[in-house]
């Protein structure tokens, strides 16, 4: 990887509250941090700020044309111990289901627990710290265009210039330009939340992948969380170069209420729907000043979608990074040229349906303890690790894949 300059530090600013009171409001105020997008990534890194203390002597401005109020999503993931967010767990299974054709097996996820955090929690969590830190600040405006400007950085929003020693965003102003020979799929689903008469859930129980619907429109699974035992979030989930019409989820989350669960009675009380990239792209993680977060900055794994825990991380060591060395741009994880690789090597048999999903995860789960694939789908198992764990897959058709993206990335001068 190209290592990268390290710019001069900002002067310090210092304004009493007497003289900020007494003179007029400059055309483009300075903070030391600007937070572009509250979203999950750009709220994680405000309190992640907050509570280290950087705050205490520096300013924070956040930008968002949302007021961030909606239940809009909600994040699943899993961890070992209680993660930065754990006051706003909603749900949370030491167990969970794996179906596939031929094979069904109810996991034991220990020592990892599978949790759930609703996004009107989170949002209401993270902004009620926010706003209780005399520090930061919160402006709700459209985000146009970002800039360089010698050591600042510069957010346009509302037509308003805002500068800052330090940008973070995780706004994508514009779609990426995929070049030819990178892989390319969406993860798409509709979820419901559906009321029955009686209860019917297990509540310690979660599915978290039932590939036994039809795979016609490719990779296809349903995940079903249970918020009581008589509610769950039920989702149907594809990954596929493009999305179907928005029946066809209806249709397959209505059958796989009939035929999987053989519920017939229930009430939908809340719907969700989303879209995650899964491409083996290289997004700009940073450009100067600007270090770009979530998705906009890499931190959805291209083979799984999964987001919540590599946003967690990453925000984690910027914050490290600021404490350490006075800047934001130390934030290498060992080995992750590695999984890119992976990644990209499950992606082009995804791409060419060289092996159905539903096969390779039947494989991984069937041959392998839950423990691992959790720790794999994390980044965080060892090479030797890995190697037993691949080999538990069919090996010519990885081996090929693998080659291909090798020599692809060694074109594109990345390193695997």
């Amino acid at each position: 990887m190209r290592r990268e300059e390290v710019l001069p530090m900002p002067r310090e600013f210092v304004f009493s509250n007497t003289l900020l009171q007494s003179t007029p409001i400059p055309t483009k105020p300075t903070y030391d941090f600007l937070i572009a997008g509250m979203g999950c990534a750009g709220l994680s890194l405000a309190v992640h700020l907050i509570r280290s203390g950087l705050l205490e002597d520096r300013r924070l401005l956040l930008i968002d044309r949302d007021s961030k109020q909606a239940n809009d999503r909600t994040w699943c993931y899993w961890e070992t111990q209680p993660g930065p967010f754990e006051d706003v767990v909603f749900r949370r299974w030491p167990k969970a289901w794996f179906h596939a054709e031929g094979f069904s097996k109810l996991l034991d996820l220990a020592p990892y627990e599978y949790k759930m955090i609703r996004g009107a929690d989170f949002y209401r969590y993270c902004l009620d710290i926010v706003k209780s830190h005399p520090n930061a600040e919160i402006l709700h405006a459209e985000v146009s265009g970002f800039r360089q400007e010698s050591d600042r950085a510069v957010v346009t929003a509302d037509g308003r210039e805002h500068d800052s020693a330090f940008v973070f965003n995780s706004i994508l102003l514009k779609p990426p330009s995929i070049p030819k020979g990178v892989h390319h799929l969406l993860q798409h689903f509709k979820g419901w939340v559906v009321q029955t008469p009686g209860p019917v859930f297990r509540t310690d129980e979660a599915t978290l992948m039932d590939f036994r619907p039809s795979q016609g429109h490719g990779t296809t699974f349903v995940y079903v969380m249970p918020l009581a035992a008589d509610r769950a979030l039920v989702e149907y989930t594809l990954f596929s170069p493009s999305l179907l019409e928005d029946g066809e989820y209806d249709a397959g989350l209505k059958a796989y209420m009939d035929s999987q669960l053989g519920i017939t009675e229930y009430e939908v009380v809340d719907t969700e729907f989303g879209i995650i990239p899964m491409t083996n792209h290289r997004f700009e993680t940073r450009n100067g000043r600007i270090v770009n977060l979530g998705t906009a900055g890499g931190q959805t794994k291209a083979s799984s979608g999964f987001t919540f825990r590599f946003i967690q991380k990453h925000t984690a060591r910027i914050v490290d990074s600021l404490e350490r060395h006075g800047h934001p741009f130390d934030v290498s994880f060992p080995g992750k040229a590695r999984f890119d690789w992976y990644d990209s090597t499950l992606l082009n048999i995804l791409s060419n349906r060289t092996l159905e999903g539903s096969f390779v995860f039947r494989q991984l789960f069937r041959r392998n303890s839950p423990a691992t694939i959790l720790r794999f789908l994390d980044n965080e198992t060892s090479p030797w690790q890995e190697m037993r764990l691949l080999n538990t897959l069919p090996q010519w058709p990885f081996m090929k894949a693998g080659m291909h993206e090798w020599l692809q990335s060694s074109r594109r001068g990345t390193k695997v």
